[in-house]
């Protein structure tokens, strides 16, 4: 074991993780909790920021406790975090004044179609990269602004901070109300609606749009340099980096040269492209969102697609259907069965995201006979997220001409061989899953170890990559592209189910 060690906390959708790494980027301790998931009406999701704050906390002094260390050995702390949830919070107090708004969350759909107008749902694209789609931050914080008695007089007083998830944690790392500083970095801010790709500074014509006050927003850095000085619990840990979690996928999977891809199987899947130091916009349905920076160094840029439920679909079909009772048990039942006996599941709960970006999509089960098994639709739930994945690897080569040969993986589905093999055969290229898995926290550490010195640069960073399994494709042809239309005709079926009220 080295002597040095970076901590990451990964503040995910579902749960918390705080990941210890030694200086070879291996890990040395590890601890993890869930928070609740709060649903308040169909659409809508919420989480409680100051839960996920004492979780967040639990999990620090967890592992630590595993590693055997004392926070004083830590070199460097960085944030991971589910991007564009939205925390706005009291000053003064400290208080959140209302539930965070989750990414999944469609409340704002309205509020988009609302902002869009005739210029359509691109209105802000080539300043944002884009969509206005309700899954972005700006409108959630627009919403709270309308929607909580008294808050757009206190936020234009600048008595309230807004800021996704990665802010709301260092501003409480850093000193809260007794100095806490509110900043955020590129990737997340890149995920709010309300960021120039080009200038990295927050665009006033776009505020004023959605008439939200400067005085709220936090400051936006890079993705590793030392934002303050960790007290409490961490305290003299410098706080060295902050990344949306696909991004700090991307820099844990060592995708640092344009044309890498990986994707992340969590509670939905995000996968990613580096297109380099210039910004690629998208006509087929993707993200261009902003991968990383490193301090003063230009920012690297990605096509996205994002995918809104993957994981989150095996969660359903174990607690809302109660099918299987853990989530490993999916593979074993699929896995008996050949295939999907003609059902396909298209898991759109709060609507489609890329390549539709449809909002009024509802989730269906297709192509139902009485042939079909709790064994088969175990196989069409796993097959969703493969084919979803699919469609946007087409999308990502129609923007970039750049065919994806291999593509890495990462995220707890990727333990599903079933489903590794299967996202290989509908592709037609290798999978490949690292050696470590936890990239998301791993590109965390990395950036927040090269913001202190504990690694040189990025050649050090790609040393480190090892490959653990690669799947390679074995359906043939014809039945890939038979599958894939009947995939097609499914999602078709999803369409225009709901009629969004703007409650």
């Amino acid at each position: 074991m080295t002597d040095k060690f970076v901590a990451a906390i990964d503040q995910g959708t579902t749960s918390s993780r705080c990941i210890i790494f030694d200086q070879d980027g291996a890990i040395v301790g590890v601890d993890q909790r869930e928070h609740r998931q709060i649903f308040p009406r169909p659409g809508w999701v919420e989480h409680d920021a100051t839960e996920i704050w004492a979780k967040v906390q639990a999990v620090v002094t967890g592992a630590l406790s595993r590693a055997g260390l004392r926070a004083q050995q830590l070199s460097a702390l960085g944030i991971t975090n589910q991007r564009e949830t939205t925390v706005l919070w009291d000053r003064a107090t400290g208080k959140p004044v209302h539930n965070a708004i989750v990414w999944q969350d469609t409340r704002t759909a309205a509020l988009c179609r609302e902002l869009a107008g005739d210029a359509g749902q691109d209105r802000f694209r080539a300043t944002t990269g884009l969509p206005l789609a309700s899954y972005f931050s700006g409108p959630k914080a627009a919403w709270l602004l309308d929607h909580v008695p008294g808050l757009r007089a206190r936020a234009e007083r600048g008595e309230i901070a807004f800021g996704t998830i990665d802010s709301w944690l260092i501003w409480n790392l850093t000193g809260g109300t007794s100095g806490g500083v509110h900043v955020t970095d590129v990737t997340n801010a890149s995920r709010t609606l309300l960021m120039d790709l080009d200038t990295l500074r927050w665009d006033p014509a776009i505020l004023a749009a959605m008439n939200l006050p400067r005085a709220m927003l936090p400051e936006i850095g890079s993705s590793a340099q030392v934002y303050g000085t960790a007290v409490g619990r961490l305290a003299g840990v410098p706080v060295a980096s902050a990344l949306g979690d696909q991004q700090a996928a991307v820099f844990g999977q060592a995708c640092y040269d344009t044309g890498t891809a990986k994707n992340t199987y969590g509670t939905g899947s995000f996968l990613l492209l580096n297109t380099g130091t210039r910004p690629v916009p998208s006509k087929h349905g993707l993200i261009t969102t902003v991968g990383y920076k490193i301090g003063d160094q230009a920012p690297v840029y990605c096509l996205e697609g994002s995918i809104a439920v993957t994981g989150a679909l095996v969660q359903w079909f174990r607690d809302q259907l109660g099918i299987i009772r853990t989530a490993d048990e999916i593979e074993s039942l699929a896995a008996s069965v050949d295939d999907n006996g003609g059902a396909y599941i298209v898991p759109a709960f709060s609507g489609l995201f890329a390549p539709y970006w449809r909002s009024d999509a509802r989730g269906v089960i297709t192509g139902l006979t009485r042939y079909v098994t709790k064994a088969h639709l175990a196989r069409a739930v796993l097959e969703a997220t493969s084919w979803q994945t699919r469609e946007v690897v087409d999308a990502m080569f129609q923007d970039s001409g750049v065919p994806i040969t291999t593509l890495k993986v990462d995220g707890g589905m990727t333990a599903n061989s079933l489903l590794m093999q299967h996202q290989a055969d509908v592709l037609g290229v290798p999978v490949m899953r690292p050696r470590v898995s936890e990239t998301t926290c791993l590109g965390a550490a990395y950036a927040a170890g090269l913001a202190t010195g504990v690694w040189s640069d990025l050649d050090e960073l790609r040393a480190h990559w090892r490959r653990d399994v690669q799947w390679s494709p074995r359906m043939e042809d014809r039945v890939r592209e038979r599958e894939y239309a009947n995939w097609r005709k499914a999602v078709e079926r999803s369409l225009g189910w709901h009629e969004e009220d703007g409650r």
